[in-house]
């Protein structure tokens, strides 16, 4: 085992994050108090409190959100002058200029929002400028410089952490992100202790520590989240067993307890049987293996059910900004492509379009690559059905944080603000039993909703078959053909009660399903989190799985997207691609393994296939080798879907040209280079064999031209995401571990 000490740091490791100052003083500095800014935020036209607007420092990681009277409160700043930023989808964004933060003082600063207001029967384009606001600081490793800590008003260790987000003193303990410090164990300079900052834990050894900023002192936090309840005390340290973060908790796991069992784990948070029938693990996904190259000889056929969802690319960006490599089983190639937005033209009449491109493949030496896009018809807000929704929420222990619940509750204020009056809500809550609620209730008493969710705490183990039970009970009750009938889960996906594998609990609500009641599988959290789980609830339940790791995703589910996440405008929707032998060698499908079809079952309309939202695109691409001097047919794209409403049976044709390749890679158009790179990116993270040779720093040079030609966000994050897997795939290859951690 090879220690690596890093002389002069501070390193807190608090729930999901661990925080690294670097302090050269060996003297304490002189304690003053922060500051605080609140205040309220309305629409200036009719003066209406406005929930959900994202009010930030710019400049800092310091912001929040407002709540449903439109009042936020931003605590723990460090005294000076700041640029105090409000804004909110389909506002104009709002920023106050020095605006002067006092020592133990309260600054008050209204914001008054424009609307910028989109009439349904004359379509615009609002281009508005949009923040990134996340939950809570994910990053594993935040600096500070000597320089920012010497000129900070803080003495003590704990003064310290508190100007970070997430950090805040309950009672005389240090809480991060939720988490307070004496549920687990934490190391300081190698005595195991509890609060360590400043509360009333117990020091099991003799220890001289008096919480002060000092020279040379190391602070680590381990443990488990509360299903396991509070782990062994000598368990805290942090070991990095590899890189690419598997069989580890988020990167971070304990030496002592590999793989611990329930008949060790207190009762009182967790529960007696292991959830997807198998041993508690803490991160559940699954490895569906690599598509192969496949002979047109042998099946020229190739078949699969259609997937939208991007939940892999969000947890993948979870664990990178948390300073760890995702495990290879929790990259899904389809959910990296379909992550982005491409510049697709939406149909006018029918349900889709089928968009073709194709060009050599900068990634596969003498190999084309074809991309497929399936673009489905939009429906305007204004014209989308009215709704039935019933949300079914996890109050079990695991959801003990905030952002675990306390993120669920901030969605859900967004996803309620953003419904019309005409649409209506039944809450469901489930722990070690599952209860109502809220009864279906109208958007109208809006205030009774926000009451109803604000009201929920977590506790107990998770029963998610009796809340999933009792939540289509609900639906069905109120089931109405002509509007959209949909359950929306908000869950971590740690069921360890009754049944707990999803084609169990499938068993209980296939009917419903059938019926026209969807389901949204909406993930929260990590370190114990079950993506296999709620994946399969998402494709069998007959509607899509996210994860939101971040504000960003959030507002993209359930307030720009809304519509999209809602309004379905195609079932069970099925691709065949048939290749030409005469012209094509062999094909390679790059992801879609969990959703393969068989071949003679494309046209039998009771195979299960995948739901459509408007609005949505789906990509697929295939690498394909021609036959020499190929030229003209290469095949042809089907897709085959059930009208949503009618189920009638539909079924389109586009042929594949070579006319629809370049020349060469570089002359394709950045949308190509864009789904290529992003589906190279999960190749080389699931250490796909077809990616063996691959270099993560040719997929940076390819995204960073994408970004030199377009303004976009999406790109720019990336960009980001690859430099830092490169990075830590360096640094693995060198035998370290990422941030300087312990490596065995």
């Amino acid at each position: 085992m090879k220690k690596t000490i890093i002389t002069g740091i501070v390193l807190a490791v608090a729930a999901l994050a661990m925080l690294t100052v670097s302090i050269r003083h060996s003297e304490p500095l002189e304690s003053k108090p922060l500051g605080t800014v609140s205040g309220i935020v309305t629409d200036s036209k009719t003066g209406a409190p406005l929930a959900a607007v994202a009010v930030q420092i710019v400049g800092t990681t310091s912001g929040t959100l407002t709540d449903a009277s439109g009042k936020y409160t931003i605590v723990g700043i460090v005294p000076g002058s700041y640029t105090l930023k409000a804004s909110l989808v389909a506002y104009a964004s709002q920023e106050i200029m020095s605006l002067t933060v006092t020592a133990g003082n309260t600054t008050q600063q209204d914001f008054q929002l424009a609307s910028m207001t989109i009439a349904c029967d004359k379509p615009q384009i609002v281009t508005a400028e949009r923040d990134l606001l996340r939950l809570t600081e994910t990053q594993n490793q935040r600096q500070l410089s000597t320089g920012s800590v010497k000129n900070m008003p803080v003495a003590t260790v704990q003064e310290l952490l508190q100007t970070q987000a997430g950090v805040v003193s309950r009672g005389g303990q240090v809480h991060m992100h939720g988490s307070p410090s004496n549920e687990v164990p934490y190391v300081v300079d190698g005595v195991s202790i509890k609060d360590p900052l400043g509360g009333t834990g117990a020091v099991e050894q003799e220890s001289n520590i008096s919480g002060r900023v000092t020279e040379n002192m190391q602070i680590v936090k381990g443990g488990f989240d509360a299903e396991y309840g509070n782990a062994p005390e000598k368990c805290g340290q942090i070991h990095q067993r590899d890189g690419r973060g598997s069989k580890n908790v988020g990167g971070i796991m304990p030496p002592c307890i590999d793989k611990p069992t329930y008949g060790n784990v207190p009762m009182s948070t967790g529960g007696s049987v292991p959830p997807n029938g198998q041993q508690y693990d803490a991160m559940f996904f699954k490895h569906y293996g690599v598509n192969p190259f496949v002979s047109t000889d042998d099946d020229h056929l190739s078949t699969f059910a259609i997937d939208a969802d991007n939940a892999s690319y969000s947890m993948t960006r979870s664990y990178l900004t948390r300073g760890s490599l995702p495990p290879e089983e929790a990259v899904r190639v389809e959910e990296f492509v379909n992550n982005f937005k491409y510049e697709y033209r939406h149909p006018q009449e029918r349900a889709f379009r089928v968009c073709l491109e194709g060009a050599p493949s900068k990634f596969g030496d003498k190999y084309q690559l074809l991309k497929i896009g399936i673009v489905g018809k939009k429906i305007e807000e204004c014209r989308r059905q009215d709704a039935n929704l019933v949300f079914v929420i996890d109050v079990s222990g695991s959801m003990d944080m905030e952002n675990r619940l306390g993120a669920v509750k901030k969605a859900l204020h967004m996803l309620v603000d953003n419904l019309t009056d005409r649409d209506r809500v039944g809450i469901v809550a489930y722990r070690t039993d599952a209860f109502e609620v809220l009864s279906p209730t109208s958007i109208r008493d809006r205030e009774r909703i926000i009451r109803a969710i604000d009201g929920l705490y977590a506790s107990g183990s998770t029963w998610a078959e009796g809340g999933l039970r009792l939540g289509y009970q609900m639906a069905d009750r109120c089931f109405d053909r002509s509007r959209i009938n949909r359950i929306i889960l908000c869950t971590d996906g740690v069921a360890n009660e009754g049944q707990t594998a999803a084609e169990d609990i499938l068993k209980e609500i296939k009917q419903y399903a059938d019926r026209g009641i969807t389901l949204s599988a909406i993930g929260f959290g990590m370190n114990n989190y079950n993506d296999v789980l709620l994946e399969k609830l998402g494709d069998k339940g007959n509607g899509h799985y996210a994860y939101v790791d971040n504000w960003e995703e959030a507002r993209r589910i359930f307030v720009e997207n809304l519509t999209g996440t809602l309004q379905v405008i195609a079932r069970d929707v099925k691709i065949q691609v048939d290749f030409n032998p005469n012209t094509v060698d062999r094909y390679r499908l790059l992801g879609y393994e969990n959703r393969d079809v068989a071949d003679n079952q494309f046209r039998n309309d009771k195979a299960d296939g995948g739901e459509i939202g408007s609005g949505h695109t789906v990509t697929a691409l295939y690498e394909i080798k021609l036959k020499y001097e190929a030229h003209g047919d290469l095949g042809t794209v089907f897709v085959r879907y059930k009208d949503p409403n009618t189920f009638a049976v539909n079924e389109v044709a586009e042929p594949i040209d070579q006319s629809y390749f370049s020349h060469s890679f570089e002359s394709a158009s950045s949308d190509f280079r864009l789904a290529a790179a992003a589906a190279e990116f999960a190749e080389i993270l699931r250490n796909s064999y077809w990616a063996q040779d691959g270099h993560l720093s040719d997929v940076l040079r390819v995204v960073g031209q994408v970004e030199r030609e377009r303004c976009d966000d999406q790109v720019i994050e990336l960009m980001d995401l690859v430099a830092k897997a490169d990075r830590m795939m360096k640094a693995n290859e060198d035998g370290q571990g990422p941030l300087g951690m312990e490596t065995e």
